[in-house]
């Protein structure tokens, strides 16, 4: 059966860097598929020009909706493989083979371009740290180990591409669809690849705020799939402040022959929240067990 490698492009104002993307993109693929994120400008135009498949929508959905929608195209269009990538030029379209054949050769479900196995680019300390941070948590919630959860140049087949039914409405949806397929049995491997970081529209969001929306979401999801974990940690933090405050307490009481109100009342509200918390982490991650049984 011959190969259909399609690309899919989300793309938001991206009038200058999209056309060269596409016409990259097109050397390597059989089709591109760039899905207009509700762009003021000559986004959509530009990309039909270099012969791109155009979905617009009618306003600003955000990064995750818009790669859902294209990634649905690409399902109905029968592919094989999807390589998505960026539309700002940060990534390099004549690596697409690189990040494609692990793919076509069955050697994983997913591939992801790492800019940090091989690091060919001058990427940003503030990035590198925010990255990592990134990285460590999504790992974390998906027990795999990966250089790179962030990065938006990554290639599934089509078995994994039939699995990603999940929502996602953020801009974490790379760490979500690495959580989830992993969470589903698939394998995920990691290329090096480049990066330029000195493209036309660099940050369309502040980076600090871009991360901490991504990290609230991992964080969210780290609680749905090991709630035992999240809620334990807090728990046992908690119970360790009570204990410290009813020794402060118990030790004042032991020097002056007065309860203190205070540490005595912090004490009490520490303990009760934190035995709360453990008693709800093993609760949830019972359910989290059934829940797993059944799928």
């Amino acid at each position: 059966m011959d190969e259909n490698i399609i690309a899919v492009i989300p793309a938001y104002k991206e009038e200058i860097a999209i056309g060269s993307v596409v016409l990259k993109a097109k050397k390597h693929v059989d089709r591109v598929i760039v899905v207009d994120d509700g762009s003021p400008d000559k986004t959509a135009e530009v990309a039909e020009l270099a012969g791109a498949e155009v979905i617009r929508l009618d306003r600003n959905y955000g990064k995750a909706y818009a790669l859902m929608r294209g990634l649905d195209r690409a399902k109905e269009l029968d592919c094989s493989v999807v390589v998505m990538l960026d539309a700002d030029g940060q990534h390099d379209p004549d690596e697409i083979p690189r990040v494609v054949n692990p793919v076509l050769r069955g050697e994983a479900d997913m591939v992801i371009g790492s800019r940090f196995l091989d690091v060919r680019g001058d990427i940003p300390k503030y990035r590198i740290l925010g990255q990592k941070i990134l990285t460590s948590t999504t790992n974390f919630g998906s027990n795999v180990s990966i250089t790179d959860s962030q990065s938006g140049f990554r290639a599934i087949n089509r078995e994994a591409l039939e699995n990603l039914n999940f929502k996602s409405y953020g801009y974490s949806i790379e760490s979500e669809m690495i959580c989830y397929l992993s969470y589903k049995g698939f394998v995920i491997k990691e290329v090096p690849i480049s990066a330029i970081y000195d493209v036309p529209n660099k940050h369309k969001k502040n980076p600090f705020s871009h991360g901490l929306s991504v990290l609230n979401d991992l964080i969210g999801l780290i609680g749905y799939r090991r709630p035992l974990f999240l809620f334990g940690l807090a728990g046992f933090i908690l119970t360790v402040l009570g204990l410290a405050f009813g020794f402060w307490a118990f030790s004042i009481y032991y020097q002056t022959n007065k309860l203190p109100y205070g540490p005595s009342i912090g004490s009490a509200v520490f303990l009760i929240l934190g035995l709360l918390m453990v008693t709800s982490g093993l609760i949830l991650n019972s359910l989290v067990q059934i829940v797993k049984l059944h799928e």
